[in-house]
């Protein structure tokens, strides 16, 4: 306490991260979750104001603590990670489970805030965003272990060959692919983390425990070549727009009600552009998704405490394999869908037709601009 204390007071950190967090909670063995620390933070004028945030599991005995921390805290959200990582894969049945994820896991925090979860798809432990979508299988050789360190469940694809390739459709589709995981980390309600190097497409030759690794397979090389830098680009534009859309920053979970008369806060939506039933949650064969956010449900506020207006945004994911025609939804109000992005041909235009193409393995948004 004491130390934490001093870094806030004569240092002026905005916050802590917390490694194996639960560790901090245990009385002797268990994990109690008013544990004293938990208690002595809360109740400490200098530390209580300050960003703390959870690493909810640690080696021990019920140490998988996600969801458990105090009001206040904040946690890596290892589900959405998994999640995501599967649907970008192209598992079955993730549709139910991404839906969760995507709007801010209140199955995990409620009654805490969407702010609660720390949502991101790669970090320090593990592979990089770009071998995420370039190897199956982690090579740890270099590290002295014969390959027996680091962890077995990656949920990564390579898309056809282990590791770098020539093959200019299968760099194609891993770029596309790296694309989707940011502009899905953007645009989920949660507090989104970015691990250093994705922007720029940072590898570690498939090394997915390199902490021991002090050289050029784990330092960041700014000698960016074309595809690195329109990537990097590619990052700035997906969370500028998250930060020009208060729709996708909201400050309460959904509660699936209409807002004002016309939709719900939240519309989960098939291709054909209605709205998603049991059925389709169930159908292990469907690999689409749309989540329809209604702008009048916007709940941030400006400096002055006044109500931020907000646009209506349409976002649809296809991780199947082929093409899907997305068939944009009728509203009562007179208004214009316009494309704000695409990880297929990225380019901004008014969609003019009621349909549109989605390629396989991209991602689709759309704002909603009045007549």
């Amino acid at each position: 306490m004491d130390s934490l204390r001093y870094w806030v007071s004569e240092m002026h950190v905005d916050g802590f991260r917390f490694d194996l967090a639960p560790a901090l909670a245990r009385e002797l063995r268990d994990v109690d979750r008013l544990g004293r620390f938990f208690a002595m933070v809360e109740q400490d004028p200098v530390l209580a104001p300050v960003k703390l945030i959870a690493e909810p599991w640690d080696l021990g005995p019920g140490g998988y603590q996600i969801g458990n921390f105090p009001d206040g805290w904040a946690e890596w959200n290892a589900e959405y990670r998994d999640t995501v990582r599967r649907h970008w894969r192209g598992d079955p049945g993730q549709l139910g489970e991404l839906a969760s994820r995507l709007s801010g896991s209140a199955d995990l925090y409620r009654p805490r805030a969407p702010h609660a979860s720390v949502n991101f798809v790669t970090c320090h432990d593990g592979f990089t965003l770009h071998d995420l979508v370039s190897f199956e299988h982690k090579h740890n050789e270099a590290n002295g272990e014969e390959n027996r360190d680091g962890s077995e469940a990656n949920w990564s694809r390579n898309w056809g060959q282990e590791g770098p390739t020539e093959s200019l459709r299968i760099n194609s589709l891993r770029g596309r692919l790296m694309r989707n995981f940011l502009a899905v980390l953007a645009f989920s309600q949660g507090v989104p983390m970015l691990s250093h190097g994705d922007e720029i497409g940072r590898s570690q030759g498939g090394n997915n425990n390199a902490y021991c690794q002090d050289g050029p397979l784990t330092w960041v090389d700014w000698n960016l070549d074309r595809e690195q830098r329109e990537l990097l680009e590619f990052t700035r534009r997906v969370f500028a727009l998250r930060r020009e859309h208060a729709a996708l920053r909201r400050g309460s979970f959904f509660s699936g009600d209409v807002v004002r008369g016309e939709l719900k806060d939240v519309t989960w939506l098939t291709s054909e552009g209605k709205e998603m039933k049991e059925a389709d949650w169930d159908d292990p064969a469907r690999r689409s998704l749309g989540m329809l956010v209604s702008g009048a449900s916007a709940d941030g506020v400006d400096r002055f405490g006044h109500p931020v207006s907000a646009a209506t945004i349409l976002f649809f994911m296809n991780a199947g394999s082929r093409p899907t025609l997305l068939t944009l939804p009728l509203l009562s109000r007179a208004g214009r869908w316009e494309l704000l992005l695409t990880t297929g041909r990225p380019h901004r235009s008014t969609v003019s037709r009621p349909r549109l193409n989605v390629i396989a393995h991209s991602l689709v948004m759309l704002v909603r601009r009045d007549a």
